[in-house]
């Protein structure tokens, strides 16, 4: 097992969870808490596919993630962006600081935390992708 904590540490493995299936299938969520209450590293992912997985949006996976799987706000972006990363094995990614690429979103809202909390509604204000806004 790894580690949630974003300081760097811990294994190459990461358990890649896909709220959207759950939401779809209307199978048991994952307990994502208890995962990372273990030191696992977790990744969120939408998995969106027409079989299993109807649904493209990382802030409603994040949402789900809150309020089916017991992770808190923070711990499911955290998962969203440098959990993903890390289960892609990317370093250049999903982080911000000197050296990363510049991806990221800044959303219409006072806090990360609306992302949780405000499922369905359209807080991206602006893009950057690779240090172009777009």
């Amino acid at each position: 097992a790894g580690t949630a904590r974003p300081d760097g540490t811990g294994t190459a493995t990461v358990a890649t969870l896909l709220p959207g299936a759950e939401f779809s299938t209307r199978s048991p969520y994952p307990d994502a808490r208890r995962l990372l209450d273990a030191g696992v590293t977790v990744a969120l992912a939408t998995d969106c596919n027409p079989g299993s997985s109807y649904t493209s949006s990382v802030p409603f996976c994040v949402a789900l993630a809150v309020r089916e799987m017991g992770m808190t706000p923070a711990e499911a972006v955290w998962a969203a962006t440098a959990g993903g990363a890390r289960a892609l094995r990317r370093d250049d990614v999903g982080v911000l600081r000197p050296g990363a690429r510049a991806d990221l979103v800044i959303l219409d809202a006072p806090s990360h935390l609306h992302l949780a909390y405000r499922p369905g509604v359209p807080l991206i204000r602006r893009v950057l992708h690779d240090g172009v806004l777009l």
